[in-house]
């Protein structure tokens, strides 16, 4: 099974503006147009050498809540939120020059980089998208973990990709149990995932705040979840935090570099297994070029 879609990019440059999480640093992200078949790549502007980084997944760094990408000695920091925003509009060849490692924050979702990507519109280009389709189950599981991807629904039901992601916090019942199922499209990803934004529960926040991590960042920037919910903040979907993971979880799939087509369904999934199924997917699906319907 596969459909075809020409690739895109970008008419023209646009750039977003703000703070890392992580770090506090400013940084300025410029996403520019960028030539067929060239797929997302990062651009250290603010390096002598202006490394590029491309968001292939055998770039990942393997770190803590959170998706890296470093080459030639250069990284990109927290750019899932970047990803799932260029997957998600089905934006396939675009250059982003970043003058600092970390991406902007923000407000902790993708709806910022959503807003300036729509504001220049895309171009359609000649070649076909690449597609990796799910021929088969696979199931990559961590403890009571576990992400799994299926091959896709009968044609008839038009999605080409549908994930699902089920959130489970024991512990802490003001999160609790959510789950979200979706046919993934622009419109979509624009209206139920774009503006879902990371979350933390406070006494983690209190732990990396002692560490030195994220001092700058206020309950404004994001969700700060305290004994009886958002703290100083509200919540824009009553599953919200399960749409933020699923926002994630597209964004460490963007690194296959390639279309998916199927069904992934995730049960308490991190970034290490989101890049762990996208790695067996990339090893054990052949990226095909679909061919144009006949009239």
């Amino acid at each position: 099974m596969s459909y075809f879609r020409l690739q895109r990019t970008i008419s023209r440059p646009v750039a977003v503006r703000g703070y890392g999480f992580w770090s506090g640093k400013p940084v300025r992200v410029e996403f520019r147009p960028a030539a067929v078949e060239s797929g997302i790549t990062f651009v250290r502007d603010d390096l002598s050498s202006r490394v590029r980084v491309p968001a292939i997944i055998e770039h990942r760094l393997d770190v803590p809540r959170r998706t890296n990408l470093g080459c030639e000695g250069a990284t990109v920091e927290m750019v899932e939120h970047v990803l799932a925003a260029l997957a998600g509009l089905q934006i396939d060849n675009c250059e982003i020059g970043v003058d600092a490692a970390e991406m902007p924050g923000c407000d902790g979702s993708s709806l910022a980089f959503v807003q300036a990507l729509d504001s220049v519109g895309v171009d359609e280009q000649h070649e076909a998208v690449p597609q990796l389709v799910i021929a088969e189950p696979v199931r990559i599981a961590s403890g009571e973990s576990w992400i799994e991807a299926l091959p896709a629904a009968l044609p008839a039901t038009n999605t080409k990709f549908r994930v699902e992601f089920q959130l489970d916090y024991p512990d802490d019942p003001i999160i609790g149990q959510q789950s979200i199922s979706l046919a993934v499209s622009p419109d979509s990803f624009r209206q139920e995932l774009a503006p879902c934004r990371t979350f933390v529960l406070e006494r983690e926040a209190d732990a990396m705040i002692r560490q030195g991590l994220g001092t700058h960042v206020t309950p404004q920037d994001l969700l700060l979840f305290g004994k009886y919910g958002p703290v100083e903040n509200r919540l824009r979907f009553e599953n919200e935090c399960a749409r933020h993971k699923t926002l994630d979880l597209i964004g460490d799939l963007a690194l296959t570099g390639c279309e998916i087509i199927g069904q992934v369904i995730a049960h308490r999934s991190s970034h290490q297994l989101n890049a762990a199924l996208a790695c067996e997917l990339r090893s054990r699906f052949a990226q095909t070029m679909p061919l144009r319907a006949s009239a």
